[in-house]
């Protein structure tokens, strides 16, 4: 049996020279993050009621520093919360039999179900929870934000856990390590690559959202939330072209900030986790990554967290969180399938005989079949949408993640594209549609892709990039025509990375309808027809019984595609095209 053996990318290991700047370096940038993190979230607390809350925010160009912060703590705090989730979401997937065939299908209705179908549903309670205290409305736009970043990265998580190597699998269960061990030291460190590129995808996804999340229009209600997103907003309404075009600077200066500061060392302190037979020829680096890895201070947080790491361990073994033998007892997991078979069946009948009594007293059960009519239209754009992206973004994934020069030039590039929120776009295109008087209909393909094709181009480069160098060496010593390299190596290695961006890309196209289906500027409205236009009117009148109808066939367009297509897919990755 072979043993797959990991080789650090030259410098990932390596300790360089500790530096007294390096540390005041860092000790000063910290001391000011948080000192803006205090402030930020006190002028987050105050007082805040429904009827006086105001429905815009003001569009004067020296409130936009306040507002580029107040966004940027959202859009950190809601990335927090979608790691967390996907940590534990991901793994009970992955590793609990039973749940798996619950959880994902439910994964699958939850990344359909659009922002303002949860908005609607989530807003009353949050400000009921802090009543008086526009806390609540702030939780209501960071959990909003939070629904366009988790899935994608529980998606990205789940998928690595599964396609792990059969031999890591069983040395974990031959070894009898604790599931903390296997999780912190085995299944972390495998899936960070793509769990950093996909993170990356999805921070860029909330701020696609940051409009719809910081000005609500929600139960015939307006409300507005101090924020860059709500700042485009307002002045899109009003017309104000200069002051929209100031705050797309803006943003692209935030973004770029981000990722210097941020996603870049994250990215390349990943390299470390690269597992393949040979080294690469050039590692990603990154300056702020440097200055970290010069300071002592990744050393003096991490000696106290690693005091308790045995002690954790030993916990769990204790209590009998080792991994289990290798054989089950049939006759049990057949017996414990069938009851959990029956609770899920009964709690599921439940759900749809409530949703079915309140569909047909409310709008009536034959409106389904006027909502999926619309669906059929937006099903068309994504279709579109997903093809045109597979052949203009795959060639390109592929060669950005196979070469390290390119890679340094054009990964910040696709990181600022891709974080850049699209929709800041929109009443520029909007403006434009107007002039050419081209139909939203089609111009609509224009806007969704401008939020959800990154999601395949993210996916393919981060799968180009973990293709192991012996596998690239060796075909390049074979000579291998240029035909013959696509089919046999490339397009098998990344296949399951294409199958989890088409997912995403699929799903995130679905989401932006809501916001690419009807468009605003200087008090003209465009309205394609489809699922999304129907769910955004149905959410601004506060109509209970259509935004019910407009979830329900939304997440059965995106289920049934995702079953009868995507999971084939990936179920064909899975056997002819695994590494492991």
């Amino acid at each position: 049996m072979a043993v797959t053996q990991t080789f650090p990318t030259p410098g990932a290991l390596s300790r360089p020279a500790r530096s007294v700047a390096a540390d005041a370096l860092v000790f000063v940038g910290a001391a000011a993050v948080l000192w803006v993190v205090v402030r930020l979230v006190q002028s987050a607390a105050v007082p805040w009621e429904v009827t006086s809350a105001p429905a815009e925010v003001s569009t004067e160009l020296s409130n936009l520093p306040y507002y580029a912060g107040r966004s940027l703590l959202r859009m950190f705090a809601a990335l927090g919360l979608s790691l967390v989730f996907t940590f534990v979401y991901a793994t009970a997937a992955a590793r609990l039999r039973r749940a798996e065939k619950v959880l994902i299908p439910m994964l699958d209705i939850l990344q359909s179900v659009p922002i303002l179908g949860f908005l609607s549903i989530t807003i009353t309670g949050f400000i009921a929870l802090f009543p008086g205290s526009e806390l609540g409305l702030e939780c209501a736009a960071i959990f909003a934000i939070f629904t366009s970043q988790a899935w994608n990265m529980t998606f990205s998580f789940y998928y690595s856990l599964k396609s792990q190597s059969h031999e890591l699998d069983e040395a974990c269960r031959l070894l009898r390590v604790s599931r903390w061990q296997r999780f912190w030291r085995v299944d972390v460190p495998s899936g960070m690559i793509p769990l950093v590129w996909n993170g990356m995808m999805s921070f860029g996804g909330g701020w696609f959202f940051l409009t719809a999340a910081e000005a609500l229009s929600v139960n015939n209600h307006k409300f507005a939330l101090p924020g860059i997103g709500a700042f485009v907003a307002a002045a899109s309404d009003a017309g104000e072209l200069n002051k929209v075009m100031v705050a797309i600077a803006v943003m692209i200066a935030l973004v770029v900030g981000v990722n210097l500061l941020f996603w870049r060392p994250l990215t390349a302190w990943a390299e470390r986790f690269r597992m393949e037979d040979s080294e690469a020829a050039q590692a990603p680096r990154s300056v702020t990554l440097e200055v970290l890895r010069r300071s002592n201070a990744a050393r003096l947080l991490g000696r106290p967290l690693g005091v308790l790491v045995y002690p954790m361990d030993r916990m769990m073994a204790a209590f009998g969180m080792a991994e289990r033998p290798l054989r089950t007892a049939v006759g049990r997991r057949r017996l414990g399938d069938l009851v959990f078979g029956a609770a899920v069946a009964v709690f599921v009948g439940y759900g749809c005989y409530r949703a079915i009594a309140y569909i047909s007293t409310t709008v009536g059960l034959g409106e389904v079949g006027h909502a999926a009519l619309l669906g059929l239209a937006t099903f068309a754009r994504v279709v579109v949408l997903v093809a045109v992206a597979t052949v203009i973004w795959v060639p390109v994934g592929v060669w950005i993640g196979l070469n390290p020069k390119v890679s340094r030039l054009a990964q910040p590039i696709v990181q600022v594209l891709a974080s850049f929120p699209a929709n800041f776009l929109f009443p520029l295109v909007t403006a434009v549609l107007l002039a050419t008087g081209v139909s939203l209909n089609i111009g609509g393909i224009l806007l969704m892709a401008l939020g959800a094709q990154w999601y395949i181009l993210f996916n393919v480069i981060a799968g180009a990039s973990a293709i192991p160098n012996d596998l690239r060496e060796a075909a390049a010593n074979l000579r291998l025509p240029r035909i013959l390299w696509w089919r046999k190596l490339i397009l098998p290695a990344i296949f399951p990375s294409y199958v989890t961006g088409g997912i995403t890309a699929a799903g995130g196209a679905w989401n932006a309808s809501i916001v690419a289906e009807v468009v605003s500027f200087n008090g003209t409205t465009l309205t394609a027809t489809g699922l999304g236009a129907y769910i955004t009117q149905a959410t601004a009148a506060g109509d209970g019984g259509r935004i019910l109808v407009g979830v329900i066939v939304m997440s059965m367009y995106v289920v049934a595609t995702n079953r009868l297509f995507w999971r084939r897919l990936y179920a064909l990755s899975e056997r002819r095209f695994s590494l492991s």
